[in-house]
């Protein structure tokens, strides 16, 4: 029986090393990388593979559809090429990827590797339990056939009994606890997974109904040769998603008198990023009153233990709101004194300047869809847009540290004491923007010394910031702010990194990539205060 009992114990011991490998021993910072990296380089097999629309005319190069791919994983929609360039089966690749890649997916994800590993690591425990008291249980019941251990055995009996039940209690009340806290995660998944694809299908179907009774806006994918279900999807993936890709070479400015569809999208821009967190608690919450059921009690009561990192405590999540609400607030304000009678709202009715500015301002957070053109706003606007961009989605008038508190207090001290190094070398995120800007403006160096006022360091941060935020608005170029005229410049309805070098449109992409990630590097820079 000991042998047998051994063999199982060592078998267990095997496969709790080869899992505690494979998911405990792997950071989930290059798990992350490794997904983004794969999706990426998938989206560019399938965007090659598939032939875009201006065949034979225009075929963009492999780094452009590397860029837009990247672009699309990240849900950064930055842009290199027009967007009428993708064909129906290309816009449908790009439509996944931005699903795939976008911030309520990939926390789905997370959800499924937190249930899994918690399963596994309660069967794994509660096979050493049951494995340790046989072993106990054998070695009682040796003990107390040998004459020489009777009487000490029966003078310790009670002692053990009292030991044995103590523990007992003890395992049986944390089980209990990992039962809860297993079952909750199901749920919690179940929602969310139900709350992603909510809005998506009841968006899309909201998009479709909308542009197939009104003639303006059904006259537009007609003459741009848009199919309406893939456009429906399309935008609506895009915006949840928080991405900014819209399937036309203006992005929203071709539909900004089309108020009703701006309206239709603002709701789903706040339900996928910024106010993500605050409706997921009140889905919660709405599923909890009615149901009964202790699974959602107990996530609403314990949201710092169960561990996702999108749930917070009540008084955090209504600090975000408000905070998110006063953003919005502030910025529209500022937008109708600034630009209610400039160029950029021109040929607007009023109704149609408060729809397209609300919409404006909503996206300058994190999806980056436009109504009207940056170039021709004005510089305290800019200025504002990009101080927005910078902003990570749950930034709250709250301190929120979502990461540190979800960490026991010894596991906390552990990673302090063994990435202390790290932390105090590494530069903050605004350094790094810094870094990437000089980098960028190295590479083009030229085209800043005969085209200044495009290629001017105003614009080129402003690019980068977008870039990093994953929010993707850009300044464009413009053939007509040459100060050297080309007879050969022809305006693009495509971001102003369309115009740089490949490899200052290389370093743009480590910065799509260094923004999708940043949260993994928020506690640098601690080094580099300046006194």
């Amino acid at each position: 029986m000991k042998m047998k009992l051994f063999s199982s114990s060592y078998r267990q011991g095997f496969f709790f090393s080869i899992f505690h490998i494979l998911n405990l021993g792997v950071k989930p910072f290059w798990i992350e990388v490794s997904y983004f990296m794969i999706l990426s380089l998938l989206g560019l097999l399938a965007l090659t593979i598939s032939k875009p629309r201006t065949l034979p005319s225009f075929r963009p190069q492999n780094l452009d559809v590397f860029f837009t791919s990247v672009s699309a994983a990240t849900v950064s929609s930055m842009s290199t090429v027009e967007m009428e360039v993708f064909s129906n089966a290309q816009l449908v690749f790009i439509t996944m990827l931005m699903f795939l890649g976008g911030e309520a997916f990939t926390s789905f994800l997370r959800l499924q590797l937190m249930k899994s590993k918690l399963s596994m690591e309660k069967t794994v425990l509660q096979n050493k339990i049951e494995t340790s008291n046989s072993i106990i249980s054998i070695d009682s019941h040796d003990s107390s056939n040998s004459p020489r251990n009777s009487i000490h055995h029966l003078e310790l009996g009670h002692e053990q009994e009292d030991s044995n039940l103590e523990h007992a209690i003890i395992n049986s009340m944390e089980d209990s606890e990992a039962i809860v806290k297993l079952k909750s995660l199901r749920f919690l998944s179940y929602v969310v997974f139900g709350y992603i694809l909510g809005v998506v299908v009841l968006g899309s179907s909201l998009v479709s109904i909308y542009v197939s009774f009104i003639p303006s806006a059904k006259q537009v994918l007609k003459e741009k040769g848009l199919n309406l279900h893939t456009f429906s999807l399309f935008t609506t993936v895009s915006t949840f998603a928080n991405c900014g890709f819209v399937p036309t070479n203006e992005n929203m400015m071709v539909f900004r008198k089309n108020s009703g569809l701006l309206l239709i999208l603002i709701p789903q821009v706040l339900l996928g990023n910024t106010l993500y967190a605050p409706c997921l608690r009140l889905t919660i919450w709405f599923l909890w009153k009615i149901t009964k059921r202790g699974e959602f009690e107990y996530i609403m009561k314990n949201s710092k233990r169960v561990g996702y990192s999108h749930i917070f405590p009540n008084l955090e999540t209504m600090a975000l709101a408000t905070t998110v609400l006063g953003f919005i607030s502030i910025q529209f304000v500022v937008f109708c004194s600034l630009e209610w009678n400039s160029e950029a709202t021109a040929g607007l009715s009023s109704y149609e300047k408060l729809v397209g500015s609300l919409f404006e301002v909503v996206n300058t957070r994190h999806t980056g869809e436009s109504v009207f053109d940056l170039s021709t706003l004005t510089p305290a606007i800019l200025v504002l847009f990009a101080v927005m961009m910078y902003l990570s989605p749950y930034t709250s008038f709250l301190p929120i540290d979502s990461n540190e508190e979800r960490l026991e207090t010894t596991e906390r001290m552990n990673r302090r004491k063994g990435s202390s190094l790290v932390e105090y070398v590494s530069f903050s995120h605004l350094s790094y923007l810094v870094i990437f800007t000089i980098l960028i403006c190295i590479t083009e160096r030229d085209k800043m010394k005969n085209d200044p006022l495009n290629f001017n360091v105003l614009n080129i941060v402003f690019e980068v910031i977008s870039a990093y935020g994953t929010v993707g608005m850009s300044m464009g170029y413009s053939c007509a702010r040459q100060l050297k005229p080309d007879v050969h410049c022809k305006d693009a309805a495509y971001g102003f990194a369309g115009k740089w070098s490949n490899m200052g449109k290389f370093i743009l992409i480590i910065v799509m990539f260094f923004g999708r990630l940043k949260q993994y590097c928020k506690r640098g820079g601690k080094g580099w205060k300046v006194l």
